[in-house]
């Protein structure tokens, strides 16, 4: 099954609001800048950023024979937006979020990407049947 974007840019939405906001409610009271408003900030510009980084991938894709990506590509894909991410948080463009360290940031975004990232793979075939056999579109 390939995912459509319009697929993946729900899946995208869906899955990072609930898988990653529970992670974020876990994790938050365990950094040293345990804020939950500038760990929630954060998780929702990578839910923001992410919409464009998916017109991004969505364009290489085009250049590949499958017109998809290998799924550890997928989980790779989070040093790219990871990146960004940190960039965007030192330069004081994310509100809520600019007292926020390296390693606490680190720290938060590879819990919740990396929980995405597996329940993408896993779990969510199960409860989501049909998501598979629709381009990966939700509703």
């Amino acid at each position: 099954m390939l995912q459509t974007l319009f697929g993946r840019i729900q899946t995208r939405i869906a899955v990072l609001a609930v898988i990653g906001g529970l992670v974020t409610l876990v994790v938050t009271p365990f950094l040293s800048e345990g804020s939950y408003p500038a760990t929630f900030s954060i998780l929702a510009a990578v839910i923001v950023i992410g919409l464009g980084w998916e017109m991004v991938y969505h364009l290489l894709q085009q250049f590949r024979w499958e017109k998809d990506w290998p799924t550890p590509f997928a989980l790779l894909n989070g040093l790219n937006e990871g990146a960004l991410l940190w960039f965007l948080v030192r330069a004081d463009l994310i509100p809520n979020a600019g007292g926020v360290t390296l390693w606490p940031f680190v720290i938060d975004f590879a819990a919740v990407w990396v929980s995405t990232w597996l329940w993408n793979n896993g779990p969510m075939r199960v409860p989501f049947v049909h998501w598979r056999f629709r381009g990966g579109r939700l509703i």
